[in-house]
């Protein structure tokens, strides 16, 4: 007797699987090295031996975002290539004059730098202007309003960054007092590089961005309750 039971498909199911297996991987390691560097920055007698490893963390977070970004598109390496560069240069007028962000000098602990500008300081405006976009995606708002939010969980970001950096030696400020005028400035150069995320056509869905994006904002409000 034939049997003419018709069989579901999988490959969809195990796709998915294999999907959710892939991000709870990242999201995994991104824990542990997040986990390993805020137990060696607030607990350990030699917090300069975990500070070595911040580029090799931005680039990594950088690398798992663009894994789970769907369709890698030409005006999305575009859009990347243009924040990673314009995020950088806004940090070396920033340096020189003083007028954007406040008067402030640039440590080591970001690494190789150039123009007294650290090269992953690029990385890092493209990391979190891109987590704010897709995070804004889940809001009901027109492009400007999802600008604006975009900004603003970018300037919340950088309020509980700025003592760790302070005091990690990622860069530090003149008379040791951080100035008005850098949050005005961090809110200014994101809602313009949000603006131009919205407006670059890519798909803008990240299942990792949420994670990513609490992450670091648990990380460095915590180290900053340690210090």
């Amino acid at each position: 007797m034939t049997d003419t039971t018709q069989q579901l498909p999988t490959a969809p199911l195990v796709s998915a699987e294999a999907h959710r297996r892939r991000l709870r991987w990242a999201q995994g390691v991104l824990l542990l090295f997040h986990v390993t560097g805020f137990l060696g920055l607030g607990f350990s007698d030699d917090p300069s031996f975990y500070l070595q490893f911040v580029p090799l963390n931005l680039l990594l977070t950088l690398g798992l975002l663009l894994a789970f970004q769907p369709r890698r598109t030409p005006a999305f390496w575009s859009f990347c290539i243009v924040t990673m560069v314009a995020g950088f240069f806004v940090e070396v007028v920033g340096v020189r004059t003083g007028l954007l962000f406040g008067h402030y000098t640039y440590g080591e602990t970001l690494g190789i730098k150039w123009l007294n500008t650290p090269l992953m300081i690029g990385v890092n405006w493209l990391i979190l202007t891109y987590s704010a976009g897709i995070l804004t995606r889940y809001l009901p708002l027109p492009g400007f309003l999802r600008a604006v939010v975009g900004a603003v969980l970018l300037v919340g970001l950088d309020v509980a960054l700025e003592p760790v950096a302070v005091r990690y030696d990622f860069w530090s400020w003149q008379y040791d007092v951080i100035p008005l005028l850098n949050f005005k400035g961090w809110f200014l150069v994101s809602l313009i590089l949000q603006v131009y995320f919205n407006r670059v056509e890519f798909i803008k869905r990240n299942p990792l961005v949420p994670f990513v994006y609490l992450l670091q904002l648990l990380f460095f409000f915590g180290l900053g309750m340690k210090l």
